[in-house]
């Protein structure tokens, strides 16, 4: 293990605007947790920071959405997730948050210093003003269409469509999410970090740490290396929910949120060990990590290292193993839309279910790319895994134990084979943890789990114990051996079963440690044991049906809103269309359209074109073919008959390799629906329409 004095672990700080779900868990604070535990596990001078982030324009909307107090909005879910992520084992050395007298001192104090010293450049820009609500707003709460691709949902400082990075001054029809209307540009004076003069520092920076994750090294280098590398970034936001700029001058600003936010990091330090805070982020012997999802990346990796240098008093982060993004049943988690499984509500309806989610989570951690939480594989895990194998293995060497050998641990025989593997799983375990390969570190501890269940089916104690005594003894000496093994190796993963584990062996979980592991000797032969007890319970199908049915009926409503929108966007639209008709032409213009009345002879679907419809059309003089776009609309057999008014004069155009000449005029109402221009009385084909 690689020799540090001590750790500074942090986990990214939650907004404070909703309650925490599973994506957050799998991309940040289960990972830490596991590594924080691993660390302590083997005796290492460590603390664990997290707090909640109660800053940012997030904030004010839930405010406004809700009809309450910034300062109510961050009370209610700082609770809600502080009580969350305790039940659900993720052991912070102290979770504080961001509104506290502690961090709103240190993080003007860092301001101020950078300020003194010159290291900020003051500049004047045009910034979008929602005139409605009365202020500047954020570049993500500014929505509009993406001049690259054309996605009328992007946001002010990126496309999510096509990724490319905007400012709200390049977006086509900008709106503002708070108010719906279009905001204006009003010039304003902020403070710079001039990223672009500090990029060389970042860039060698980034060079010392080529053994990062490639998703994280690639993003990094990728914003150095695209279009004109860094650019100035403002450190200050005009608002009036946040940490106050400490300068004259700057009545009405506040610290940008992503300045603000990781100073966290060293507030909440600040708070835990007020004497000693500065060995855990000065001193060059201490190892400072960050665990972030991939939204986070370019804040942790360039802004946040950037402005530890600036200062020069602090030590930068070794390194930051970002996790990708979780799905959730074949779509994106979505916050904002309520699609997620959130962890109170899993608290509640799984009770006592921690590590069932903490390994279900671990084993499809997003470690390298995008993967996916599904309810049916969450039952199957557990169901086939901690059941079936861990469950399993330590039932049945514990219950064996307690009928045949008066539940003491029987006498052993040397067995260098066994030794041999635990050590290796143990070697395989601590590589993988540290190099933050966590997936793989759970595989090998299950499989050290499948190795006793596969020793108790081929020696068979149950039928041993008839004809050789000490034969079954060693056995089941050489089972709770692996199980003592178990409930140190997979403390950092399943802390609650690892708990269970040493309560049913009678061995003190404080006196063990990660050093322990790899021994076949941690039970000694007549060591009185506790009474066994199912470590987990077979998931059944109803709970998992209610969990998969709660989110489609979220998926229905989203469905549901989404084309009331579109019907209510549409029907606006055509009354927009109705009251404000195409500009004037002249007699002489229409006079050269040539409009008559034809006779549908013929219609039949066009192949491989949904919408369009190929037309024999009797026009009296000819027959002519027409395709149009109307097969959502009518069936082909509906029309036969049916007298039309064309325009028979009409350029010849080929669709779908078919030559139409002509168009049929139609009428279509407020809802959409389609009402062709007929004759209100039968007429002779070819008449012209005046």
């Amino acid at each position: 293990m690689s020799e540090w004095k001590r750790y500074t672990i942090t986990a990214a700080l939650p907004y404070a605007n909703g309650p925490v779900h599973i994506g957050h868990l799998a991309g940040c604070y289960l990972p830490a947790d596991i590594y924080v535990r691993y660390l302590r596990a083997n005796k290492k001078d460590v603390i664990f920071i997290c707090g909640s982030d109660e800053h940012g324009v997030p904030i004010t909307i839930s405010a406004r959405r809700e009809g309450v107090t910034p300062q109510q909005v961050v009370d209610k879910y700082h609770k809600m997730m502080g009580d969350s992520f305790k039940e659900f084992g993720i052991n912070f050395s102290i979770y504080s948050r961001t509104s506290g007298a502690v961090h709103k001192e240190t993080a003007q104090a860092f301001f101020r210093k950078l300020y003194d010293e010159g290291k900020f450049i003051e500049q004047e820009t045009d910034q979008y003003y929602d005139e409605e609500v009365k202020q500047f707003i954020a570049d993500r709460y500014i929505v509009g269409t993406c001049p690259v691709c054309g996605n009328e949902n992007a946001y002010g400082d990126q496309c999510e469509n096509c990724g490319s990075s905007l400012s709200p001054t390049d977006l086509i029809n900008p709106h503002s999410t708070l108010s719906g209307s279009k905001p204006v540009l009003r010039k304003t004076r902020n403070w710079f970090l001039p990223l672009d003069k500090l990029q060389p520092h970042i860039l060698k920076y980034l060079e010392q740490h080529k053994d990062w994750k490639s998703n994280v090294y690639g993003q990094c280098m990728s914003w150095l290396q695209t279009g004109d590398g860094l650019q100035p970034r403002s450190m200050t936001r005009d608002l009036d929910w946040g940490v106050p700029v400490p300068v004259e001058g700057a009545t009405g600003k506040v610290l940008y949120v992503w300045f603000d936010a990781p100073i966290g990091y060293i507030s909440t330090t600040k708070e835990l060990l007020p004497d000693t805070w500065e060995t855990y982020w000065k001193e060059k012997d201490t190892r400072l990590i960050h665990f972030i999802g991939k939204d986070n990346i370019v804040f942790h990796c360039i802004i946040f290292p950037a402005m530890l240098m600036e200062h020069g008093e602090f030590i930068v982060a070794d390194n930051v193993p970002a996790n990708e993004f979780l799905n959730l049943e074949g779509r994106k988690l979505s916050t904002s839309k309520n699609y997620a499984v959130w962890l109170h509500e899993y608290l509640e309806a799984f009770k006592d279910k921690q590590d069932e989610l903490r390994y279900v989570l671990a084993s499809i951690a997003p470690e390298t790319k995008d993967s996916e939480f599904t309810w049916k594989d969450y039952q199957t895990r557990v169901n086939s895994e901690l059941v079936g194998i861990f469950g399993n293995l330590v039932n049945r060497v514990l219950v064996l134990t307690n009928k045949d050998f008066e539940n003491k641990v029987p006498q052993g025989r040397d067995n260098s084979a066994l030794q041999a593997f635990i050590s290796g799983q143990k070697d395989k375990i601590t590589d993988a943890m540290e190099n933050f390969r966590f997936r793989e570190a759970l595989t090998e501890m299950m499989n050290l789990a499948r190795h006793g269940n596969q020793l108790l089916s081929e020696k068979e104690p149950w039928k041993t114990i008839k004809t050789d005594r000490d034969l079954t003894a060693a056995i089941l000496y050489d089972g709770l051996q692996i199980i003592a093994n178990l409930a140190i190796m997979c403390e950092p993963f399943l802390p609650f079963t690892s708990k269970k584990i040493f309560d049913m062996l009678q061995l003190d979980a404080t006196s063990m440690a990660w050093a322990d592991a790899g021994k076949t000797d941690l039970l000694k032969t007549g060591h009185q044991l506790g009474k066994a007890s199912l470590l987990y319970q077979k998931i059944e199908d109803e709970p998992i049906a209610a969990q998969i049915e709660k989110l489609y009926a979220t998926i229905d409503k989203q469905t549901a809103d989404k084309e009331s929108a579109k019907k209510e966007k549409m029907s606006e639209q055509k009354i927009a269309e109705a009251a404000a008709p195409k500009g004037e032409i002249t007699f002489e213009d229409f006079a050269k359209i040539d409009l008559r009345v034809g006779t549908i002879l013929t219609a039949e679907k066009v192949e491989k074109a949904d919408k369009l419809l190929k037309l024999t059309v009797d026009m009296g003089y000819e027959v002519r073919t027409i395709v149009s776009g109307i097969a959502e609309h009518f069936k082909p057999e509906d029309i036969i008959g049916l007298q039309v008014s064309v325009v028979a004069n009409l350029a010849p155009r080929k669709l779908r390799g078919i030559e139409s000449k002509g168009m049929i005029l139609l009428a279509e109402d407020e809802s959409g629906k389609l009402i062709f221009v007929t004759p209100k009385e039968p007429i002779a084909n070819g008449s012209i329409v005046k």
